[in-house]
């Protein structure tokens, strides 16, 4: 076949077989548009990623088999081997990495653009054969003494390894024995699996619809339930614990003012403090009056008043004050109540707290 691809090219009628072939007649390159950079010493090739790498342009995973096209170019010498640069464009956004060979490690090396995803270990940490290096394998040769060693150590380490070995053999005998019946379990533990998933995915979608969120909900465990219950928000006190605080602050309230509740024997009391009492502290205001009448019996409430001001004053030097200035107020309440009431007969200089008259000429102060 390969023969016959030479023969289906197309020749031109002006064609000279002196130009030395149909590429030099037409001026063009075998290679077409991957020699575009060939007088730079850079050809286009198809470059496969050797290894898991992160772009630093997106931060994006690109993996391993992934593959570019890469302008190729010599930039180097190991020995009689050369060492080859190449230059790719990530596919998901618009950096350049550059990778080059190393051919002393066998290995390939990053230069920019990116970075390597570490998956290297040690081999001798996992049980692993170590291939012998150069220096190794010249000694294995030329010292007959040290590849007997070397042949007793391998043997030993085989002999160890045996039992293990064994015991892994028989495990994967048991469990693949019968191909069908752990494909069944398989499935069965998968749909199982699958059940949970969807069930778990439905109480995600539902709370994150009650809180008006659009986020992922990472998986459940033991201590983020642990605390959440320590952080359940409860009340201290209930409703009917408040109602009965806000009652028992409305009865030790003082009724009267610049005084303070006390309790003789669980009798409730109040004691009057050292402020001074004035008829507008018990609810009573004053009328302008122009009747003699009204004039004398202001003058007598005064003089009333007078003396219970003078016997208040009195009763705060005796240890019985309280009951004592409860009775000065009693009695001058008493003469209020006892006062006339017919608009001959009562005065009209002094008035209750909410004791309106029907006469329009009179009006409050």
């Amino acid at each position: 076949m390969g023969e016959r691809k030479g023969q289906n090219k197309y020749y031109p009628p002006d064609y000279d077989p002196r130009a030395g072939g149909l590429n030099k007649f037409l001026g063009t390159h075998a290679l077409r548009e991957r020699a575009r950079k060939l007088d730079q010493g850079i050809l286009i090739i198809r470059f496969e990623m050797p290894y898991n790498i992160w772009c630093d342009g997106c931060q994006n995973h690109i993996g391993m088999g992934v593959r570019y096209n890469a302008e190729k170019k010599k930039v180097g010498m190991y020995y009689t081997t050369p060492v080859y640069q190449f230059r790719m464009k990530c596919h998901l956004c618009e950096n350049h990495f550059e990778i080059k060979t190393d051919p002393g490690n066998l290995d390939y090396v990053i230069l920019s653009g990116a970075r390597r995803q570490e998956n290297r270990w040690d081999p001798t940490q996992n049980g692993q054969v170590v291939p012998d290096d150069k220096e190794m394998q010249k000694r294995l040769f030329d010292d007959a003494m040290f590849k007997l060693e070397h042949s007793a150590k391998d043997l030993a380490t085989s002999a160890e390894a045996k039992p293990a070995l064994g015991r892994l053999f028989e495990r994967n005998e048991d469990v693949w024995r019968d191909p069908y019946e752990a494909n069944s379990r398989l499935r069965a533990e998968f749909r199982t699996k699958k059940k949970e998933l969807k069930v778990t995915e439905e109480i995600d979608k539902t709370l994150l619809a009650k809180s008006s969120l659009d986020i992922d909900l990472v998986p459940e465990n033991d201590e983020d339930r642990h605390m959440a219950s320590l952080m359940c928000l409860q009340t201290v006190k209930s409703s009917e614990e408040e109602a009965a605080e806000r009652r028992q602050k409305a009865i030790n309230r003082p009724s009267l003012p610049g005084s303070t509740v006390i309790s003789f024997g669980g009798i409730r009391a109040e004691k009057l403090l050292s402020k001074k009492l004035n008829p507008l502290d018990l609810g009573i205001r004053k009328r302008p009056s122009t009747s003699p009448a009204a004039t004398e019996t202001n003058e007598g409430i005064s003089q009333n008043a007078k003396k219970s001001k003078e016997h208040y004053q009195e009763t705060q030097k005796t240890p019985d004050c309280a009951k004592e200035a409860a009775n000065s107020v009693a009695k001058a309440s008493e003469n209020v109540q006892t006062a006339p009431k017919t608009a001959e007969e009562a005065p009209k200089g002094i008035s209750l707290v909410g004791d309106y008259s029907s006469s329009g000429t009179e009006s409050d102060t």
